[in-house]
Order: structure tokens, then sequence, then C-alpha cells
């Protein structure tokens, strides 16, 4: 097989030397095995059979007692949307792959439309390892073909949602948390999911002035070492940096470490005590952060402390243990990248035939599930996993038939959802280091069906 073949194209937007994404590639922003294998169901005459597909977590990420699940609305968005182009449909018959592939699976792609059911807990919700996050039935073509797009956006936004989760635990109600991940999230998309999901998660604004704007947030940030270098350079100090910068931003947090961080604020300390300036915080990106927060809380004791600089849960917990005098964090290539949430999409049900999967260490639970919750005095005592006809539970019907029941939640209400959602979990499942079993049980009737189904030859 040849690593590269060139296909040709008149239409701009599938052009080769264009990358970047919109809403209209989203249908083909798919594996070729989903396409090849709805090709193959169209010449079965499958594709109409009524398939449900789970989309659940199998084993999380280690120090992980729980995940925030997030993504859901960025999941529906594309399932409203799917179609196929023509210009798409032209790239996809000059691959060559498909040709022989039936011609009732063009037909299919011409006038694709998503017309299934989804059910799926709210953004915010805490959920464990084989869980389902979401279940899509539909007709079996239609939900095989669009796995790739929803793992992708709720993989990654349900690991940033954890992560900002975990930060906020760790670092207190009190504390301003910032997300400063875009320089370093794997895309310019994944940047805005990232946002997005951070303050869905519990950070409080992002740098990100794009998805700020979107997600109707105030961006926040300070400046970069690059403005004290060039301007000190040009006008003779560091100190004419920052008046400089204080002349279009009053008052504005200033990073004061591009040099000696102690120097810098014993300058400022006396430049505010003589009236000279007005300063709201700064900023550490780098040394022994304990030490310097104590020093320059004696020096500026009525000044903000912000840190920055490849922070995660576990650093900040260490600076909280010392009780360094820290008032506010920036968060980027350790919240945007770190562990995958490994979330997998299998056939659960055909046509009414609940299905599993038995290989070695990736067994799946099969039929149709619902997560049923055990609360007392409003604290989580454990879930219980079993067939979505017993009973209703955390898996609510969002879509139904191609058609969205519910408004976008703002990011406020996920946010105080996930708020509830963690603070209802015990110390132990949120500790940043757990390492105990899944509290979840398997009901016996889902026992029962997977013993059932284990049986089977």
């Amino acid at each position: 097989m040849n690593p590269v073949t060139e296909i040709a194209t008149t239409d701009r937007s599938l052009s080769q030397s264009i990358l970047s994404l919109s809403s209209n590639d989203y249908s083909l922003l798919t594996d070729l095995y989903q396409l090849t294998m709805t090709a193959c169901y169209v010449g079965e005459s499958l594709d109409r059979s009524v398939a449900s597909f789970e989309l659940f977590i199998r084993k999380l990420p280690k120090g992980f007692g729980y995940t925030i699940a997030m993504g859901l609305a960025q999941a529906l968005e594309y399932l409203e949307q799917f179609q196929f182009s023509s210009a798409q449909i032209d790239a996809l018959q000059a691959t060559g792959i498909f040709k022989n592939a039936p011609d009732r699976f063009w037909n299919l792609l011409a006038t694709a439309r998503f017309t299934g059911d989804v059910w799926a807990v709210p953004e915010g919700t805490a959920i464990f390892a084989n869980e389902p996050i979401l279940r899509i039935e539909a007709p079996l073509w239609q939900a095989q073909i669009v796995e790739t797009y929803l793992l992708n956006t709720i993989n990654y936004q349900t690991l940033i949602a954890t992560r900002a989760a975990r930060l906020r635990d760790v670092a207190g109600a009190d504390a301003t948390l910032l997300e400063f991940g875009t320089r370093r999230a794997f895309s310019p998309q994944a940047s805005v999911w990232a946002a997005r999901a951070a303050i869905a998660g519990g950070l409080d604004t992002t740098s990100n002035v794009l998805a700020a704007l979107k997600l109707g947030c105030q961006p926040s940030g300070t400046m970069a070492h690059s403005l004290v270098m060039a301007i000190g350079a040009l006008e003779g100090s560091e100190q004419a940096a920052f008046s400089a910068f204080h002349r279009y931003f009053p008052g504005a947090p200033l990073l004061i470490d591009t040099y000696d961080p102690i120097i810098a604020a014993t300058e400022l300390a006396a430049r505010v005590a003589a009236g000279e300036m007005e300063l709201s915080g700064i900023r550490l990106d780098s040394g022994d952060l304990i030490t310097l927060s104590r020093t320059i809380r004696s020096i500026l004791p009525n000044v903000d402390i912000f840190a920055s600089g490849d922070l995660d849960e576990w650093e900040i917990a260490k600076l909280r243990a010392a009780k360094a005098p820290i008032n506010g964090y920036g968060l980027g290539t350790k919240l945007v990248t770190g562990s995958p949430v490994n979330g997998v999409y299998k056939l659960v049900e055909i046509d009414n035939i609940p299905t599993m999967k038995r290989s070695t260490n990736k067994m799946t639970y099969p039929g149709k599930k619902q997560i049923f919750r055990q609360s007392q005095a409003g604290k989580f005592i454990g879930d219980t996993l079993g067939l979505a006809s017993e009973g209703t539970g955390l898996l609510e019907l969002v879509m139904s038939k191609g058609d969205r029941l519910q408004p976008e939640e703002s990011l406020a209400t996920i946010r105080k959802r996930t708020d509830l959602n963690v603070a209802h979990l015990s110390t132990e499942v949120r500790d940043i280091n757990y390492d105990g079993a899944t509290p979840v049980r398997i009901s016996s009737a889902l026992s029962q069906l997977t013993q059932t189904l284990k049986n089977r030859t």
C-alpha cells in the first residue's frame, strides 16, 4: 500500500493545502472504516437495523476517582448538522476505495440526516468507569458513522473538565483559576473546546480571546516576558516596561520574574507606597514559588499573587500544604494535555438483540443501560449500572428522531452542576491520588444477561 495517494479534486474546500476545519467538514471527520462498514451494511441490507451504541470510559486515568462528563453540546450540534455535500461525495468516489460499493450507499450519503435518539447524562455529571455518558439509538449506519466525532469531542472535553474540577477542588473555592492552555492544546479547535470544558469544570475564565467571547466570558491574562524585555531594552529598565503597560491597562497584574522578582517587587512596593502606581496583582512564572510568594507577600502585602508555569493539581496541593500565599493560578500545559480519557463506543443492541464484546480485558456489558445513583443526606453512596428497562436514572433523552429536546445549557448551569457533583462525592473518591475500586455495582438483571451471553458459543 502506498503511504500517500494523490486524489484530484477541484473543490477548494477539500484542497490538500487547506487543513482548517469548518462545520461543513464534520461528516467527513471520521475514520475510513466507519464509511467502509456503512457500505458493507448497505450491501447486506443491514443499514436500517436499529442499533444502540454506548459511549463510556473503560478505565479511568491513574489517580482519577471520577470523571466529569462534558462535550454533549458539541455532540448534539454535530448530529443536527450531519450531512454530506455533493463535493464530499465526489471526493470519496475519487479515492477509488468504494468502487465496489452498492449504488444505494451513495444515495444514502446524498440524503443523509441523523434521525435517531440520544440518551445522555447532563454535562457536569460525575461518571465512573463503564458507565455510559451517552447512548445513540438509530439506524445502524447512522449510529456507526458518527462514532469518531463523538469520541473526539466527548473524550477531550471530559478530560479537561475533570482536570479542571480536580484543580478547583484542590485550590479551593476562593482561588482564581485561569485557563492558559491555548498554545499547548492539540489544535486550534481543541483550544476552544479546552477553554469551554475548563470553565464548565471549575475554572474562572480563559486567556483565549475567541473562546471567551464565544462563551460570553471576559478574557483574562497579564503580559509576557517579551514585553518587559523589549521595552526594558529600549527604554532602559524593567520598571519602564511596567509603567508603559500601566499607561494603557492601569492597575493590571504584572509579570515580575523576567529578571529578579524580589528586586522587581521591592521597586514596585516603593512606587505603590509613594502613590506613583496602583497595582492589583503580580504573576510568578518560575522559581521556587513557595519561597518567592512568601517573600513577595512581605514586600507587597496587599497585592494578589498569581502563579503559573506547568502547574497541575499535585503542584497546587503542595503549594497549599506549604501555605504559600498564592491567590490564583494560571493553568496551561498540564491542563490541556496529559493522560487521555479512554472513552470507547460499543454496540450494545441490534434490532432488540443485546450484544457484548468478550475480548480479554475488553469485555463490555450488553444491552441498553441506565445509571442508578444512590445518595444519603446529600452525599454520594454509590452507583448501580443496570438495564434501561429497570427504571429512570441519570441518562436522559436529549434528542428524539434527530431533533434536540431542550435548549443548550449555559456554562454557569453546567459549572454549578459540576461543583455540586464533586462536593457530593466522598473524600476518598476526590483524592487526587485515588487508587481504590470503582464505586459501581452491577444490577442482578444486567449480571444475569451478561452471564447468559457469555455462555453462548
